[in-house]
This record gives structure tokens, C-alpha cells and sequence, in this order.
């Protein structure tokens, strides 16, 4: 009845370094950001964790990721695990994003995605994921980092937030998805890097 999520944030990016913002532009991984990916790699090793399928957003930082977690590994790219739509502030230097408490909406008035669009969004893809593959138990996704928080957010207490919030690179949510009831749960925060 309950199927396995695992949502994975890409390595650092040339953007993550510059302070710009990132949504649905593009940048490469570092030389940090392919370390980190190779690390993690080394953290999926050591677990043993398998999976029935593996899905990335179809974002170059992401697919670069999986492919250097999981080599010669057949994955799919979905553009519905990508990060949320920025708008007019993509790219442009982070400081330029206003600090507000509510960022719910915030983009949307710029051409960007709100929080519940994004999420929306996700959710639809996951559970179409396993309305096609009805026999998958467990799957891994290369997503980012405002969209794996977002989601979580928008399924979990205030006290699973507190524990759970902040994405670094290589960070993991591990979620289940009832495909009865189409309930989606986030289970814990999972810190793929030693550091």
C-alpha cells in the first residue's frame, strides 16, 4: 500500500556559489558539487538502499548528480521534479529577493510558480510515477532544494518542519506515498554527506 520516496537535492552549483537565484535556469556542478555527488554515491554504497527506479529533474545540475550517485544506471528526466519557476528573478543576484516572512506567492507576479503551484506540480508527478509502475516499491529522485522543501512543508506538523528544514546539497527527504488513499507523509531527513 505505501510506496518509498527518496528526494534527493543536486551538488553545489556554480549559481549556489555566485548567490544567484536558481529555479528553472540552469547551472554546471562544481568541482565541490561533483565531490559532494561522489561522496553521497559512497553513502548509497554503504547503506545497500536499492531502488526500482531512479527519476531526475531535468535540470543539467540534477542529471549530472545522478549519474555520478548512480553510474550506468537507467533513469528517467521529468520535467515536473524540477525546482520552482523564479521568474524575472532568475539568475539575477539573490540579494535582489526581498526578505519577507510569506514567499508563498511572492514570484508569481514576476512570471514565477507559488508554493502550491509547485507543489501541485510534484505530487501530480509522483503519483503518476506509480499510477504507471504500479509494481515500484521504492524510488529515487534528483530534485533541488526549494521543491523538495516546499513539498515536505506542505505535507508535515510544524514540529517535522522544525526538524526537517534546511536542504543543503545531498540532503534526502524520505517520503511515502499511499497510492489508496494518494497520502503523501515525509519520514525523516537524511544527510548523505559525512559533513
Amino acid at each position: 500500500m505505501c510506496r518509498n520516496i527518496y528526494m534527493i537535492r543536486h551538488g553545489e552549483t556554480l549559481f549556489n556559489v555566485q548567490g544567484r537565484t536558481q529555479g528553472w535556469s540552469d547551472s554546471p556542478l562544481t568541482d565541490l558539487g561533483i565531490e559532494q555527488a561522489e561522496e553521497a554515491r559512497k553513502y548509497f554504497e554503504k547503506q545497500m538502499l536499492k531502488f526500482d527506479a531512479y527519476f531526475s529533474s531535468t535540470a543539467e545540475r540534477a542529471c549530472d548528480t545522478m549519474e555520478i550517485l548512480f553510474p550506468r544506471t537507467p533513469y528517467r528526466r521529468l520535467k515536473g521534479l524540477k525546482e520552482q519557476n523564479f521568474g524575472a528573478f532568475e539568475g539575477q543576484p539573490q540579494y535582489l529577493e526581498p526578505d519577507i516572512p510569506k514567499r508563498e506567492s511572492f514570484f508569481v507576479e514576476f512570471g514565477g510558480e507559488s508554493w502550491q503551484k509547485l507543489t501541485e506540480r510534484l505530487k501530480d508527478t509522483l503519483t503518476s510515477i506509480f499510477e504507471e509502475n504500479k509494481d515500484y516499491q521504492s524510488i529515487l529522485c534528483v530534485s533541488h532544494g526549494a521543491a523538495i522543501s516546499t513539498l515536505m512543508k506542505s505535507v508535515s506538523t510544524d514540529e517535522q518542519i522544525k526538524k526537517m528544514h534546511g536542504i543543503n546539497n545531498l540532503d534526502m527527504i524520505h517520503f511515502t506515498f499511499n497510492v489508496l488513499s494518494g497520502e503523501l507523509k515525509a519520514i525523516k531527513k537524511i544527510h548523505t554527506l559525512s559533513n
